[in-house]
């Protein structure tokens, strides 16, 4: 790197650092105000709350607001930069506003990297640690069941002939009933399984145990019916999947996310665009950092009057805008038909284009 590149690449991070630092003190000082009441319910000790809950909800913050971290702090150091005529020093040394731009496309792909990593890997973990307090003292809903609380039925899909439904299952003592099950072939019933109850057992590995069960195989005219007392099965489900968590997608690390829309897929899952949205923002959040950065880049290198605060007044709108696009997408995805890799990327795609409408018109 040339001196240039490294001033540029040293202002970018130490200024991007020093603002998610001071970010994220401002996000928790303001989470401890709202979750006061929540901590002394708990009884959780000091300690307790600063490393089960806060070393997860920093994470959570700033992979959160990630890309409109790297925006604000593009255009606030590009912007004092073109303040002091430096930019116009550089072009004016003969350097090109491609070439100028480099250092800035570097960093920025080296930032995209770390988020792309850490959403992948390790944010999910700490978002077990955060949703358990959420879930658990926030919105007091340790126990939620789709069963018992939200329909008297729950009906998924095994297989892509095999159906199942099961009734009144308790997510702590894992077990419910009546369980019935039913195989198609050509439209066409060939085998149906009833079981008073069935109990989730973990010894000599983790299967289903099945009570008072009633199997019929059919073929055609000629039906065979068999009673057992007790029956093990190995289901492709297991009791998580029959608690309805609303932070479930997030929990799960890129692996266990391919793993789990597979096998919503397979079962005919009504909640999948909420799992395929979250795998694809995992990929489009991390191209989103680029594409802010060369926004930020184009929009402070002009200098006018007004300096940085009407840089960063047009930065916030941007990002404003930004936010309502990706949040308006989702739940177009996850509550109605809208594509979820469009929904994830539709964000990315329109800024792209301004991006690029932005350089062209750019003074070079």
């Amino acid at each position: 790197m040339k001196k240039i590149d490294q001033y540029i690449v040293k202002k970018f991070l130490t200024t991007f650092f020093f603002s998610i630092f001071l970010f994220t003190i401002i996000a928790v000082v303001i989470d401890i105000g709202e979750k006061t009441d929540n901590f002394v319910e708990s009884g959780w000790s000091v300690y307790k709350i600063i490393t089960d809950y806060y070393f997860s909800f920093i994470p959570h913050i700033i992979a959160l607001l990630f890309p409109l971290f790297v925006f604000i702090t593009v255009i606030f150091f590009t912007s004092k930069m073109a303040g002091r005529s430096e930019i116009v020093a550089i072009l004016a040394s003969g350097t090109s506003f491609k070439r100028f731009l480099r250092p800035f496309f570097f960093t920025g792909l080296l930032l995209a990297v770390l988020l792309g990593v850490s959403a992948s890997f390790i944010v999910p973990k700490a978002e077990i640690k955060r949703t358990y307090f959420e879930d658990v003292y926030v919105h007091g809903n340790s126990n939620y069941d789709k069963l018992v609380k939200k329909a008297p039925m729950l009906y998924f899909k095994i297989d892509s002939f095999t159906y199942a439904g099961i009734r009144n299952f308790n997510e702590v003592i894992k077990s419910g009933g009546p369980f019935f099950m039913y195989r198609i072939k050509n439209n066409r019933a060939t085998y149906n399984l009833r079981a008073n109850t069935i109990k989730w057992d973990t010894t000599g590995g983790a299967h289903w145990q099945l009570e008072g069960v009633h199997e019929r195989t059919i073929n055609g005219l000629d039906e065979k019916v068999t009673i057992i007392s007790s029956k093990r099965m190995n289901f492709n489900f297991d009791p998580s999947d029959l608690k309805d968590d609303d932070y479930a997608e997030v929990k799960l690390t890129t692996p266990e996310l391919m793993h789990k829309i597979k096998l919503e897929q397979l079962r005919g899952g009504e909640d999948i665009n909420a799992f395929k949205i979250e795998f694809y923002r995992r990929f489009a959040t991390p191209f989103s950092v680029l594409i802010l950065t060369m926004i930020g880049v184009v929009i402070a290198s002009r200098k006018v009057r007004g300096g940085s605060g009407a840089h960063l007044a047009l930065g916030f709108v941007s990002a404003a805008i930004f936010i309502l696009m990706d949040r308006f997408s989702t739940i177009f995805s996850t509550k109605g038909n809208f594509p979820p890799l469009i929904a994830a990327w539709l964000p990315n795609i329109v800024f792209a284009l301004v991006a690029i409408y932005l350089y062209r018109k750019a003074p070079k």
